[in-house]
């Protein structure tokens, strides 16, 4: 009967990711987790415009409807080489203001809790 509680528990283990909530230069909070993969292809992930790491920072271009900002997005990251990340917007943008070239929501390396330098796979997929 020892053997029940344990298979439970490693069952449950790949369910408990971590999460770190940061709050960045302009007072947004920033909410990343660090999980399994799975859980990333379960969730519909934001489909993004452009991609731009400088090694330094994350700088993502989104559609928008005038309210989109970092904060509206959930940032997963699994370690890996390289490490894959997924945006999760969590937060809809309910403005009435269609930004046609999409906003650029913006996040430092420090922020996502990756050295400077590491190599980044985005996993959202790419809308023209």
């Amino acid at each position: 009967m020892r053997l029940l509680p344990a298979l439970a528990a490693a069952a449950l283990l790949p369910l408990l990711g971590g999460c770190v909530i940061y709050s960045n230069e302009g007072g947004e909070k920033v909410s990343v987790n660090v999980s399994d993969q799975i859980a990333a292809k379960t969730e519909a992930l934001e489909a993004v415009r452009k991609v731009d790491f400088d090694g330094q920072r994350l700088n993502v271009v989104v559609g928008s409807n005038g309210c989109t900002e970092a904060s509206s997005f959930e940032v997963k990251i699994k370690d890996g080489d390289p490490a894959e990340l997924s945006l999760t917007r969590r937060t809809p943008d309910l403005c009435r203001a269609l930004v046609r070239e999409g906003v650029t929501v913006s996040w430092t390396y420090a922020e996502l809790g990756l050295e400077s330098g590491a190599a980044v796979r985005v996993l959202n997929p790419i809308s023209l």
